[in-house]
């Protein structure tokens, strides 16, 4: 199926994302590249962890005409310009959005704020479906015009079969996934058969208050501060690459339904931000870590 483009995204604007070991002339090389090929740069940023071969991370955003006809041809020239610089890259057409598909239980805050937001047109993506092990949502998600699907959760620890199912609807329908506070563990399995990033927001600062019941375990610990945090999903629970975090100030007073519903606004504005630098392609991982431009 072709890309579909979107109105509301500018036109004939591309994405150059490229990473590896610092070398002198990169950002020559490339200027003169885009500039060959008859575009405009309109963003330009970049990062080294040491300029002496460190590791290196660029994003380009550019205008070309005609951009999508001719991207056979601009990618020949990107491959052969970095080859010698041993670099990695990738190429995004900026008017595509991504599609974003959202996994979610019965909380409905980072859900009904993501849907919020797309419809205001805040976030340049499209959802083809929210997934949830509830139906407590169903009514207002398809208040939006987004597909409701209903895949319960399996008692016990095989999940297999309510994950199979879930990978059968987003299997090649979607570029990437958020957990807005899905309270279900992916299985590794699951993770590698989906092929796609996936968004996560953690009620809490990590690394602090791992796992469930964080803002139970905050009281308990008497802390000043909660949190949020926007992390990608990899198979060690709460350890992937942070993409996102804030905090507030809590007291001594405060409940533990006071500490989530305060939570609660931190974890929307925290996921949000999250989503929409990845949708934009601004956050480029590196082992443990992320890049976000």
């Amino acid at each position: 199926m072709p890309p579909v483009h979107s109105p509301h995204l500018p036109a004939d604007h591309a994405c150059l994302i490229v990473h590896g070991s610092d070398k002198p002339g990169i950002v020559a090389a490339v200027s003169a590249m885009i500039t060959g090929i008859g575009g405009n740069i309109v963003a330009f940023d970049q990062f080294s962890d040491d300029h002496r071969g460190g590791a290196y991370f660029q994003r380009v955003v550019f205008h070309r005409p005609d951009f999508a006809a001719d991207r056979p041809a601009i990618e020949a020239d990107i491959a052969s310009t970095l080859t010698g610089f041993e670099l990695e890259w990738e190429l995004t057409d900026q008017s595509v959005p991504k599609r974003m598909a959202i996994l979610a239980s019965k909380q409905d805050h980072c859900l009904l704020d993501l849907l919020w937001r797309h419809r205001r047109g805040d976030l340049p993506v499209t959802i083809p479906m929210v997934v949830s092990n509830h139906t407590t949502t169903a009514e207002d998600v398809r208040s939006f015009g987004v597909p409701f699907f209903h895949v319960p959760s399996v008692a016990g620890p095989d999940k297999s079969e309510s994950e199979a199912e879930i990978l059968r609807l987003l299997v090649g329908n979607v570029d990437f996934v958020v957990l807005a506070r899905y309270m279900q563990i992916l299985s590794p399995q699951f993770l590698e058969r989906l092929g796609v990033p996936v968004i996560n927001i953690h009620h809490s600062f990590l690394p602090a208050f791992i796992g469930a019941e964080p803002y139970r375990k905050a009281k308990e610990r008497g802390v000043k501060l909660i949190g949020a945090t926007s992390h990608y999903v990899t198979s060690d629970l709460d350890e992937g690459p942070i993409i996102e975090q804030d905090t507030i100030r809590v007291t001594h007073g405060d409940t533990v339904h006071e500490l989530a519903r305060r939570g609660a606004d931190v974890e929307r504005q925290v996921l949000s931000r999250a989503v929409l630098w990845h949708a934009q392609d601004r956050v480029i991982r590196h082992g443990n870590h992320t890049i976000v431009f």
